[in-house]
């Protein structure tokens, strides 16, 4: 937790009784990686314990073998989802049940970028998102208009459309969404 009464850090406080200054009370996105199939019920533990959480999904039809349709919503990204949280929040991220860690490298964990978990929320309202498991290849674009103006990515061709691939380092997983051609533009070597 945030300490605002600490007497070795003289740490001020806004309006609200948050710290400013301390890196350790600003909020960062984090991926979480969780037990297999659990990511819906890690998600509803989290919010519980008052914990800002975001589970991307898509949905997909499965076919029974009695060759009944059903849809399903699916985690786009599976074992993961992602925890809006400060240095002190993640203990009561990693006591969740079904929460495995809190990706990072060996010493701590690592935050994702804004524009990332920004473009997954956008994505997921009213545009169809699925996940992208081919291997990336193509042209490095950036989206140049609109709320998620700076983000790169790669353009594919799927079918008879456009997508634009989101590549999440950190946990290694790609995400997919239809785009018009006039939103992007090429993204230049950097020298």
């Amino acid at each position: 937790m945030c300490s605002h009464t600490n007497p070795l850090k003289n740490t001020s406080l806004d309006q609200f009784g948050h710290g400013l200054g301390d890196p350790g009370c600003e909020r960062r996105w984090y991926a979480v990686f969780t037990v297999p199939q659990n990511e819906k019920s890690v998600a509803r533990h989290l919010n519980l314990r008052d914990v800002e959480s975001f589970l991307p999904t898509y949905e997909t039809v499965r076919v029974w073998k009695n060759r009944q349709r059903i849809k399903a919503e699916l985690a786009l990204f599976p074992n993961y989802l992602f925890v809006h949280v400060n240095r002190g929040e993640r203990v009561k991220v990693l006591q969740s049940p079904g929460v495995l860690h809190i990706v990072g490298n060996s010493r701590q964990p690592l935050p994702l970028e804004d524009a990332e978990i920004g473009f997954l929320r956008l994505a997921s309202h009213g545009r169809k998102v699925e996940p992208y498991k081919d291997l990336v290849v193509g042209e490095r674009v950036r989206v140049k208009i609109g709320v998620l103006q700076g983000i790169e990515g790669t353009l594919v061709r799927k079918d008879s459309c456009l997508k634009f691939v989101l590549t999440m380092n950190l946990i290694n997983q790609h995400a997919a969404i239809e785009v018009d051609a006039d939103t992007l533009e090429a993204v230049t070597a950097k020298a």
